[in-house]
């Protein structure tokens, strides 16, 4: 039986499979392909650089054994770099390169040259004409874990954040996506994160950036020819945070370079953080390539707090600030403010505010005062309960019957609008409505809201619901 390349990398492949876990195996020996077998030299093919360093990091003795068990003692491994070049060139390139610790060989010459190599990165952050290699993190150090209070509204998003933070790029949550209503914490929690990685591991870059300024970035590339140094820059990042992703929604040229900076750095092991105001599954006009990548690791939403969390998130703003304030004040105001916690913190300073430029004692009048015109002044959030109850109300019906598996039309027709308000009012997830009107799922609310639309439309006694029922949620 004649020995070929195949034939000798099937036997080395037996002799690693034995020796590593099956989930390495897979990821790193599996897209491996054999070439050929030249004077006890053997030519693999591997996807990328980077697959070939790591090889060269993790597993070079390894592959040394098993190639030695083989071809004997003067066996030499040719790596074999093949992959289409994602930024344009439209040449795949191949590099032949030598196994490091085989020092009796010359690397032989690249047969294709790699493009883009350019001598000076071009850093987006930095002010022409100022000289600053170092990359700022852009975290603003205020944000952290210590105050970010922890409550069932946000337990699951907190618990992953601090996981990434202690192990960024390590952890299946990568991408960890944090979503959910305007004041909630997403920002702080994506900072906290960062600022903890930092003071963790202090020789990571870590890099926040809104999406509104990534796609700003990119449109200043395209526009000055630098596409490629605006992506280079972006793949040296080893934690990238980016708040408010739907902003890319419709933006095809930006998803497209954030699609091939993200691939890079999973590939990597490096630590994406994307926030954003609604879950993967409600994001218009996002390609859905993107979208699946968004769905790789983990989802948090960060939903609104309940009670006990409102009273703790207060009064630790007032220690923060060395204020004291008497229970029932503090009870009070987390009491009448429940849509988020930043109207909830700038109550509390309204009222320390009004209390010491007017020289007034704090008192449960003047936090009426106060509540009183922050709500008023402030865009009402209608809740998900309220809309049910205004509905059922208009359909005079109890809510558990809103609720309730019954298939009867009128029933049904309320529970349909109902779901439609909530997507209309509120920042709630699809899943999150569903599962708060009778614990549906998000396909059922998907098709309720494309009902209601329809409906609207058809028949002149549906549209007069729609009418009344949004004046009613309007007021």
């Amino acid at each position: 039986m004649s020995v070929t390349a195949q034939s000798v990398w099937d036997n080395c492949l037996s002799f690693i499979k034995d020796n590593i876990q099956p989930q390495a195996y897979k990821t790193w020996f599996e897209p491996i392909k054999p070439v050929k077998l030249t004077n006890k030299a053997l030519s693999i093919q591997v996807p990328s650089k980077f697959f070939y360093e790591w090889l060269e990091e993790h597993y070079v003795k390894l592959l040394k054994v098993a190639l030695v068990k083989e071809l004997g003692n003067t066996a030499r491994l040719v790596y074999i770099i093949k992959m289409e070049n994602t930024y344009g060139n439209k040449k795949p390139f191949t590099e032949k390169i030598p196994s490091a610790n085989r020092s009796n060989v010359k690397a032989q010459e690249v047969d294709v040259p790699i493009k883009n190599k350019s001598p000076e990165l071009k850093n987006p952050f930095v002010i022409p004409g100022i000289r600053n290699v170092k990359i700022e993190s852009q975290l603003n150090p205020n944000y952290n874990f210590d105050n970010f209070l922890e409550g069932d509204s946000n337990r699951l998003a907190r618990s992953a954040g601090m996981a990434v933070a202690n192990k960024p790029g390590g952890t299946s949550f990568n991408p960890l996506l944090i979503f959910g209503g305007v004041g909630l914490g997403k920002t702080h929690i994506a900072h906290a994160i960062g600022v903890e990685i930092k003071d963790k591991y202090p020789e990571k870059t870590v890099l926040y950036i809104s999406a509104e300024k990534f796609t700003q970035q990119y449109i200043e590339s395209v526009k000055k020819n630098t596409r490629n140094d605006f992506i280079h820059f972006y793949q040296l990042i080893d934690v990238l945070i980016i708040d408010d992703v739907q902003f890319f929604s419709g933006k095809s040229g930006t998803q497209d370079v954030f699609f091939h900076i993200f691939n890079h750095l999973h590939q990597n092991g490096k630590q994406v953080i994307l926030t954003s105001d609604k879950a993967p599954v409600d994001m218009q006009d996002i390609e859905q390539r993107l979208l699946s990548r968004f769905k790789w690791g983990l989802s948090a939403e960060l939903q609104t707090p309940d009670f006990e969390t409102r009273v703790s998130i207060v009064k630790n703003k007032l220690y923060r600030d060395g204020v004291e304030m008497p229970d029932d004040i503090i009870e009070y105001v987390a009491k009448n403010i429940k849509s988020n916690v930043r109207e909830l913190e700038g109550a509390i300073i309204s009222l320390i505010a009004q209390s010491s430029f007017n020289k007034k004692e704090v008192t449960i009048d003047l936090a009426k005062q106060v509540v009183e015109k922050f709500v008023k002044n402030t865009k009402r959030e209608v809740s998900i309960d309220y809309i049910q109850k205004v509905v059922s109300d208009y359909f005079q019906m109890d809510v558990s019957t809103l609720q309730s598996k019954t298939r009867k039309r009128h029933i049904v027709q309320a529970r349909q609008l109902a779901m439609f308000f909530a997507k209309k009012f509120t920042k709630a997830s699809l899943a999150s409505i569903g599962s708060q009107i009778g614990k549906r799922d998000h396909a059922t609310v998907l098709h309720a809201c494309k009902t209601v639309d329809n409906l609207s439309s058809t028949d002149k006694q549906f549209r007069k619901y729609v009418e009344d029922l949004t004046k009613k949620l309007s007021l």
